[in-house]
């Protein structure tokens, strides 16, 4: 038997547990999501995240402390992966600076934006009260403001090199605001007061229109 043919099959093997692997790893992200969301951070234990995954606790822990979950959970539910800082790597971000004109612009970013929150948005919420006792979790909370007017600012850019944006409003405003009409926080302060998901992106599409676009 020929090297090539022995070594064939180990890759194969290798292959196969990382995708049982990834799969796995899915697998307690989607249950911490879950349970963060529903519960909240106090309440949800590694034990109840391994039940509801259907994996061993010991399983949970090697995916890292509570904390680390809770920012793996959050990275995992908004855009399907963790640990990437670039949204132009990901689809979404490709998609968005695809847009073909201003109208496209402004209705890609409101249902990215839209679906994003749908996915994340009580997890978010989850986040932040236990960044009020939970030191490392403070510290992403407050470094993932910085890192979404980050990605703000990268699609943006295009938009401003195509001339789609306003001039007579300096473009860190422009960058700022629209990273705050599209915060989480502010979805769920007017979802939280009975706004339903078409009277979101209307109040959305509207604003950049007026706020952040040139007309």
């Amino acid at each position: 038997m020929s090297p090539k043919s022995i070594a064939a099959p180990r890759v194969y093997r290798s292959e196969l547990r990382q995708q049982q692997a990834e799969a796995t790893r899915a697998r307690v992200l989607e249950a911490a999501a879950e349970l963060f969301a529903a519960d909240g951070y106090a309440r949800t234990t590694l034990a109840k995240i391994a039940a509801a995954a259907g994996v061993s606790a010991e399983t949970v822990q090697g995916h890292g402390p509570k904390a680390a979950l809770m920012i793996a959970a959050i990275e995992h539910a908004a855009f399907g992966v963790s640990g990437e800082d670039d949204i132009l790597n990901l689809d979404v971000g490709r998609a968005l600076v695809a847009a073909r004109d201003r109208d496209e612009a402004i209705e890609l970013l409101v249902g990215a934006r839209t679906r994003v929150h749908q996915r994340s948005a009580r997890l978010a919420e989850a986040l932040i009260g236990a960044a009020h006792v939970d030191p490392e979790l403070d510290r992403y909370h407050r470094n993932l403001i910085t890192s979404v007017t980050l990605q703000e600012r990268r699609v943006l850019e295009a938009y401003h090199d195509r001339g789609w944006l306003r001039t007579d409003v300096p473009f860190d405003e422009l960058v700022e605001g629209s990273a705050a009409l599209g915060s989480t926080e502010t979805y769920l302060r007017l979802t939280a007061y009975g706004w339903d998901i078409d009277t979101y992106q209307r109040w959305c599409r509207r604003m950049l229109a007026e706020t952040v676009f040139a007309r």
